[in-house]
């Protein structure tokens, strides 16, 4: 009898697990479809293309008194760093010597955007294939592509004497090589022309970590290579004297203080000073209001007009 009933146990136990296993096989499919159904829904809900939280990046001062702490400089930290604290610094290496005050990020990263006054996405420039932002008060350049930032550096515009004009302009024409007209002995790499019979534009030469130009905007020989091959140039009608097509335009805006210290030493105290102002959004807002009223940003150029690639013959400007 024992043997029986522990015998009819097994079997009742053996019948109860086939009854779980055959109501299991039912749920797979069932279960397999409620997931493939629910994938796609959250993937949906993910944005995309992310936005890339900001930076937060801090800075301090460091004053250079003596030779030994150019020295110490030099030896504290990595090429890649020196590159951005000159470029924070607006100037050339070889500028660096005894009684100079420097601004220098607490975080060094990869990314050069990282340190930029301009914002990474501009809402306002998002209609325009490409800008490009020139800051006199923080002598900085930002280039933006339908309003996202995709470089920026430093610049020296125009001295106190003679300023680079401010307003919105057009991308003219360029040359790799230009001779100034004032001094001969001023050999302009990579030069863009965007104020064409005052002779105003963006090229390489000396950054001596203020505004020092006689009204152009000077960069880095990098900077003006990439702008020299990524701007766009004006169209004229086929006989060169009737602008069809503007380039790309150019924003000029702010104003330099000569009587403070230079606008990026105060990040320290601040690290949003160097950002675009209420007043500085207002003035871009009025030149992009411009822009989309000019129908030359808009009109297709005629089948008989051609891209002028070189400058205007010398005399009908100055060259800065």
């Amino acid at each position: 009898m024992k043997f029986i009933s522990e015998h009819g146990f097994v079997l009742a136990l053996l019948t109860g697990l086939c009854i779980l296993l055959l109501v299991s096989c039912d749920q797979p499919d069932s279960l397999a479809s409620n997931v493939a159904m629910e994938e796609p829904m959250l993937q949906e809900e993910l944005p995309a293309h992310p936005q890339k939280l900001p930076v937060i990046i801090t800075y301090h001062l460091d004053s250079i008194t003596t030779s030994e702490g150019v020295d110490t400089f030099q030896q504290k930290f990595s090429e890649d760093a020196k590159k951005i604290i000159f470029a924070l610094n607006r100037m050339d290496p070889e500028r660096l010597k005894a009684g100079i005050k420097l601004v220098i990020p607490d975080t060094i990263t990869a990314n050069f955007l990282d340190y930029s006054p301009f914002p990474s996405n501009f809402e306002m420039l998002e209609k325009i294939p490409k800008t490009v932002l020139i800051s006199r008060r923080v002598q900085a350049f930002g280039l933006y592509e339908e309003g996202r930032l995709v470089r920026w550096g430093p610049v020296s515009s125009g001295k106190r004497s003679t300023p680079t004009p401010a307003g919105l302009f057009y991308g003219n024409y360029k040359a790799k090589r230009k001779i100034s007209t004032v001094n001969g002995s001023w050999i302009m790499p990579y030069y863009f022309n965007f104020m064409n019979y005052y002779g105003v534009g963006v090229h390489q030469y000396a950054m001596p970590g203020y505004p020092a130009s006689h009204a152009c905007v000077r960069l880095y020989h990098d900077d003006a290579y990439f702008i020299y091959n990524w701007a766009e140039q004006w169209q004229l009608e086929s006989g060169g004297r009737e602008i069809t097509r503007n380039g790309t335009p150019f924003m000029v805006f702010g104003d330099y203080d000569f009587e403070k210290s230079a606008p990026w030493l105060g990040l320290a105290e601040n690290y949003n000073s160097n950002y675009l102002t209420a007043e500085e959004m207002g003035i871009l807002k009025g030149y992009v209001e411009l822009y989309f009223k000019d129908n030359r940003n808009f009109a297709p150029p005629a089948s008989s007009e051609k891209i002028l690639s070189v400058a205007p013959k010398e005399g009908l400007e100055t060259i800065r």
